[in-house]
């Protein structure tokens, strides 16, 4: 199973979206909250290069936000990813 990283913060419609995709496929994540952990903001800026949320990693591969996530997953690639990782 791959490691599912996900920058979030409280209120965002897209972190839910993207938190709903994973779990209606049965990915396991784990979340960083950046609105309550300033290092994490940090840490996700240099990351992923991108003031946004979310911004979702698989393994080493920055996905990028909920849009991207979503077009990883109509294209086939999110299958791919998670199948490589497998």
């Amino acid at each position: 199973m791959p490691k599912i990283e996900m920058y979030t913060s409280a209120n965002c419609a897209y972190c839910v979206a993207a938190k709903n995709l994973l779990k209606s496929k049965g990915l396991d994540y784990v979340e960083f909250r950046i609105d309550t952990d300033a290092a994490r903001l940090t840490e996700m800026l240099g990351r992923a290069q991108r003031r946004t949320v979310p911004q979702i990693f698989i393994d080493a591969r920055h996905v990028g936000g909920y849009d991207d996530l979503v077009a990883a997953d109509r294209s086939g690639d999110l299958a791919r990813w998670i199948e490589g990782a497998a």
